[in-house]
């Protein structure tokens, strides 16, 4: 691998002491992540300081470390280790010449950023970075930033809030000369009040645009007018995806036979049929608000349009998987990274799409959906009806939150509910049988996720849907 940094670099960008001389070409912070060759960030934390894992990353491979207090492996000795890590990204993003682009949401930002990734990479292949996972906060983004390759043509990076002014901070490290937002919807509405208040906390992206930058916004909100007004004042150029008149839209958009849509849209200055390998209207969405980006780059449209249709399932985020059962099949789909009421809405409909075996039932299996606010119990309770209109024949039910849900359903839809993932686990697992299909969907700290991995340790001859082309946003 190439040389991302060297002793003397992070030394001059952070304004630390070099123990020596070394080359790292990776940087992390979680000792479990460690890679021969990277460089360790000995972060300070409310729980385990950094320093106390050093040593085991240096037993891992790691070529040096960025520590505050001395160690006696190759480091870079400086006074605040997390100052030193956002250091390091703004000297990264000041030597790029990659095109950046920024992407924030209420809800499909990993999705469409991991969709945006492959669309270019298809265009540069090996020349495109992007943030991992969902580093998309404070930590994440310096981090994100200090590992973008010296070479990178294109680079996608994620920004998230939970609170007004946490984008603001995050997009004047980050700089992008496009910033996308992908939808606005009730999503930590516990936080800012209102709908309108999360815009203008999303809208924030755009105060951090280089000069001639592009805003690229949602027509399909009704925040739409106050996005882009807010876009006026920092954008050379807006563009909106969507439907209507939006300038990037669907002609037409049907289902496919692999299971996605079959899309013909009209685009800046084209027209271009393509189709998309994920399910549901929200993913026409993100494959508008995609092409929206590769266009105003310049990049070639037709490229990102194959690479959607190759775009595999998203850990956590409607990934399939077949699983045997009885001698039969069972579909799982793994909605247990996060949620809020316009997601789950989503995947609730996905569900009722899905086509069920031989008497076998579409079974919901939901936690709750945090950080709502007052309205928390009412946005729950809302979901009785999406889930009678996809006719979802079981629910199951767990935390706080999902009781208002529960009280909501009819007797025959009741499955099971309990205070905790944890405690409904095994009535959710007992309950399925051959031919069903079972979504598991909730908010990261409902911790839904376990659920998914107890139903695969169950019934452990899973295999993993439409999976030729996987794209993997873990690697």
């Amino acid at each position: 691998m190439s040389v991302l940094w060297t002793s003397d670099e992070i030394a001059a960008a952070t304004g630390g002491t070099a123990s020596g001389a070394f080359e790292v070409t990776g940087v992390t912070f979680d000792s479990r992540e460690v890679q021969p060759g990277d460089l360790f960030v000995a972060m300070p934390g409310t729980v385990h300081d950094g320093h106390r894992f050093v040593e085991g990353a240096f037993a891992a491979g790691a070529a040096g470390a960025i520590v505050a207090q001395a160690v006696s492996g190759p480091h870079v000795l400086v006074d605040d280790t997390f100052a030193a890590l956002q250091a390091l990204g703004r000297a990264s993003r000041e030597r790029s010449r990659a095109i950046i682009i920024g992407v924030t949401g209420s809800v499909g930002k990993t999705s469409t950023k991991e969709a945006l990734y492959a669309a270019l990479d298809r265009n540069r292949p090996g020349r495109v970075h992007r943030s991992v996972k969902s580093y998309n906060n404070h930590t994440g983004v310096p981090l994100s930033l200090a590992r973008m390759p010296r070479n990178a043509e294109f680079a996608v990076l994620e920004m998230g809030m939970n609170n007004a002014g946490e984008i603001a901070a995050l997009v004047r490290q980050v700089r992008p000369h496009v910033a996308l937002i992908t939808a606005i919807a009730p999503a930590h509405i516990e936080n800012l009040g209102s709908e309108e208040a999360i815009a203008d906390a999303k809208a924030e992206i755009f105060e951090g645009l280089e000069a001639q930058g592009v805003a690229i916004i949602p027509n399909d909100t009704p925040q739409r007018d106050r996005l882009v007004k807010a876009a006026r004042r920092h954008a050379e150029r807006i563009i909106t995806f969507g439907s209507g008149d939006a300038d990037v839209h669907a002609v037409h958009a049907v289902s496919a036979e692999s299971g996605g849509s079959l899309i013909s849209a009209a685009l800046l200055e084209r027209e271009l049929t393509f189709t998309i390998s994920q399910r549901g209207e929200h993913w026409v969405s993100n494959a508008l608000a995609v092409l929206a980006a590769v266009e105003a780059i310049g990049a070639d449209v037709a490229l990102a349009g194959l690479a959607l249709a190759d775009l595999g399932g998203l850990k956590g985020r409607g990934e399939r998987h077949v699983v045997r059962i009885d001698g039969g099949e069972l579909l799982l789909i793994d909605e247990s990274y996060n949620a809020n009421p316009a997601s789950m809405a989503a995947a609730i409909a996905l569900l009722g799409q899905a086509p069920v075996g031989n008497q076998g039932r579409r079974i919901a299996v939901l936690g709750d959906m945090l950080e709502l606010g007052p309205a928390g119990a009412e946005l729950h309770r809302g979901l009785a009806a999406p889930l009678k209109d996809a006719n979802i024949d079981l629910v199951f039910c767990s935390g706080p939150l999902m009781r208002s849900l529960w009280e909501a359903l009819p007797s025959n839809r009741r499955g099971g509910y309990a205070e905790t993932a944890a405690e409904l686990e095994a009535a959710a697992l007992e309950a399925v049988h051959n031919g069903d299909v079972v979504m598991v969907k909730g908010s990261l700290g409902s911790k839904m996720g376990p659920i998914v991995k107890a139903l695969e340790r169950k019934f452990p001859k899973a295999a993993a849907l439409e999976q030729t082309h996987a794209h993997d946003p873990e690697k």
